[in-house]
């Protein structure tokens, strides 16, 4: 399980950066990563979670790590906390 997690926070950190690098390219970076993580955010909500017994859980999980990708570039906005 740790080798499992240790790998999940790697490719974590490697889309983090692949996010990043995407958003200093654009002219308004902040902007880019506020409409990015609203459209990954939207993902996560309307996404058919099946085999889970707990589906809403699954969602918070994925939703919280969203948040945790997106809390190393840019702050969330006040209206989100």
């Amino acid at each position: 399980m740790e080798e499992l997690n240790g790998r999940m926070i790697a490719c974590q950190i490697l889309i983090t950066g692949l996010i990043a690098r995407v958003a200093n390219d654009q002219a308004d970076p902040l902007r880019f990563l506020s409409e990015f993580r609203d459209e990954i955010r939207a993902v996560v909500a309307g996404i058919r979670i099946g085999g889970a017994l707990d589906t809403e859980r699954v969602r918070l999980t994925a939703q919280q790590t969203v948040d945790e990708l997106f809390s190393l570039m840019k702050p969330p906005s006040p209206a989100e906390e």
